[in-house]
């Protein structure tokens, strides 16, 4: 069998090196395959890796006719049309857990980081308004950690890591997912009751049709004009038309975002908000995560082209 691995999402050339080194790239550089290949190459094409968010549905394996691996740079696939990729007999594969400990990182420094107004405060130094003394409403007095609620939807391996750290800030912990786990956290019985308790929504559920806009104005509503909104999942799963408007009429009291329903996500009326901390999707961008990523990468491809099970699949 051929080692050519096709690249189906547009990766930056670091990222791809370590893979490089071990099996022949043909790297579309996000285009569609067929624009970048002929066809006589995609039909060569056995295995595939992909970003996990990125659309790669029945058309697109219809394509590669030998296709029987597709590898997920990360821990998501919510892109991949996992019905299509079963019915064609092609094995997925992922990388769980690999960017766990950065991606809680970043929930957690988007939560100090909206809570304690860091951006405004930032600004109040650079400008002026502080040699100045000059007054600023933003920077009154803000809730500390010590006794809030949060709130973590979804106790996966990233939702278990944050529950983790924000409990070191001497806080209370709840959670909500599909089912109970052996954590020493406050159980919710749904995402609406978790929302109702806590004071920061974190969320860290996996993305899918079933927590597609699960945070909606309903759930931003019982978060209420004290309650935040960290996410660092994927954007689908925040109803963002509902947060611009609960931000805007200050349902809730800020939100920290590193993920969007439209990416990379251009300056709109979320982006004018002094109350929310943006971040461009770097919540597993660390040189650890991404060592840890490839080496699943990696793993999931020597498996697939030594006739093995796939080391870690979905």
């Amino acid at each position: 069998m051929s080692n050519k691995v096709l690249i189906y999402s547009r990766f930056p050339k670091a990222m791809l090196v370590r893979i490089g080194q071990r099996f022949e790239l043909l790297d579309t550089a996000g285009k569609p395959p067929n624009e970048v290949l002929a066809a006589d190459q995609l039909s060569e094409v056995a295995a595939m890796v992909t970003a996990g968010a990125t659309q790669l549905g029945a058309a697109q394996m219809d394509l590669m006719p030998k296709l029987g691996a597709i590898v997920c740079y990360g821990t998501g696939y919510d892109g991949v049309d996992l019905a299509a990729a079963a019915q064609r007999r092609i094995a997925v594969a992922h990388s769980p857990g690999a960017n766990a400990s950065s991606v809680a990182d970043i929930a957690v420094t988007l939560m100090l980081a909206v809570t304690r107004r860091l951006l405004p405060a930032d600004d109040y130094v650079r400008s002026g308004g502080w040699s100045s003394a000059k007054p600023s409403p933003m920077m009154r007095p803000q809730a500390g950690m010590r006794g809030r609620r949060i709130g973590v939807y979804g106790m996966g391996e990233i939702g278990r890591k944050i529950a983790g750290r924000v409990a070191a800030f001497e806080t209370e912990v709840g959670y909500f997912s599909r089912s109970r786990h052996d954590v020493p956290y406050q159980y919710l019985p749904s995402l609406a009751a978790l929302a109702e308790w806590c004071s920061v929504l974190m969320i860290a559920v996996r993305a899918g049709v079933d927590t597609h806009h699960a945070v909606d104005a309903a759930i931003l509503g019982k978060l209420g004009a004290g309650g935040y909104v960290v996410n660092i999942s994927r954007g689908s799963v925040v109803d963002q038309k509902a947060l611009v408007a609960a931000l805007a009429d200050n349902t809730i009291a800020g939100a920290g975002l590193d993920v969007f329903e439209q990416e990379p996500h251009a300056p709109d009326a979320l982006t004018a908000f002094p109350h929310v901390v943006l971040t461009p999707h770097i919540g597993g961008h660390t040189l650890e995560s991404h060592t840890a990523m490839q080496d699943c990468v990696i793993a999931n491809l020597d498996a697939f082209f030594a006739g093995r099970p796939l080391a870690y699949p979905v």
